[in-house]
């Protein structure tokens, strides 16, 4: 999947939208409970319903792995049902790695050439030898934690570091990596107000962008501050699209709110 097929595909459909498949099975409906795999048959019923409406799906690995072999056999399904079918799905392994060379070189190669994800998302904090290897893939992309949704975002990535705070160093050091072109790079949603800096940073970069929906983050802010010539946005939503609904209807719920985003994206579109 290369930058310019996904822009293509964000014109088609004129969606940026990317749904996260965080599946809990504490939330799904219960009659799924009873299949043979109930997070593989929740997950096909909901990109069945919605994959019209969005670029992209997004699982988080914690969601699969928290269920051991079980779990694993069910992300792997899951992909493989995305690429067989839907191929022009950009499709994002939430797993946050980053580590050591050779230990990010075998997660590289499990998310990208074994399990068929186009991109992974990667934690900098350990530097250039540890994001590097999963830059060498060939039209696979590496999304790396910049500037995140969640409260504990301000205990390190703000702080000022000689006078510049660290995800905009995080940014700037980034470009000078082997392959940076490769790189996307995690903003949330309700950091909006940091977008026009970041922007100033890297301004033809994808930007993935969760905490929209549940977590309060405002999408008309963020593409009034994030959005640039090629869109250059991934606006995440998971738990207000998957869990729209846990009755007999879900899917049906799940594709109302993706059409819902969807609509109000194209909207938003018509500004460039």
């Amino acid at each position: 999947m290369t930058k310019e097929f996904l822009v293509d595909q964000i014109r088609k459909k004129q969606s940026f939208l990317c749904i996260g498949l965080d599946v809990d099975l504490n939330k799904i409906p219960k009659h799924l409970l009873s299949s043979e795999d109930p997070i593989f048959e929740f997950n096909k019923a909901i990109i069945d319903a919605t994959h019209e409406y969005c670029v992209a799906y997004k699982p988080n690995t914690a969601f699969y792995e928290a269920h051991g072999i079980n779990g694993w056999a069910a992300l792997e399904k899951t992909i493989t049902y995305l690429n067989t079918n839907h191929p022009q799905i950009f499709t994002i392994a939430d797993a946050k790695r980053g580590d050591i060379g050779n230990t990010s070189h075998m997660y590289a190669k499990a998310f990208f050439d074994d399990l068929g994800f186009d991109s992974v998302t990667v934690a900098p904090y350990m530097g250039k030898d540890s994001v590097e290897p999963f830059l060498e893939f060939k039209d696979k992309h590496t999304i790396l934690l910049a500037l995140t949704s969640n409260e504990g975002a301000f205990d390190f990535q703000t702080k000022s570091v000689d006078g510049l705070e660290m995800y905009k160093q995080v940014l700037i050091t980034s470009k000078t990596w082997k392959n940076a072109n490769n790189l996307m790079y995690v903003v949330g949603a309700t950091k909006a107000e940091y977008l026009a800096d970041i922007r100033q940073i890297i301004p033809n970069s994808f930007l993935l962008v969760p905490g929209v929906g549940a977590q309060g983050g405002s999408l008309e802010e963020v593409c009034k501050y994030g959005m640039n010539q090629d869109v250059g946005l991934l606006i995440n939503s998971s738990r207000g699209i998957i869990y729209a609904s846990n009755e007999a209807d879900f899917a049906n719920a799940a594709k109302l709110k993706a059409q819902e985003l969807q609509i109000e994206m194209a909207l938003l579109l018509q500004s460039l």
